[in-house]
């Protein structure tokens, strides 16, 4: 199932409605730190797994 430019706007429009302009930067901040964490870790299993 893929996602159109039309369906992405759609979802945009009523999280902002849900959530409100002020939360949107909250979120994206929270959201960021979770993927840079996520990555990070990805990073420490590559750098820990030994080689075969």
């Amino acid at each position: 199932m893929k996602l159109g430019v039309q369906e992405l706007l759609i979802i945009l429009v009523i999280v902002i409605i849900v959530l409100g302009p002020t939360q949107i930067p909250k979120l994206k901040k929270m959201f960021s730190r979770s993927k840079k964490n996520f990555e990070d870790e990805l990073k420490d299993t590559e750098k820990d797994k030994p080689d075969d």
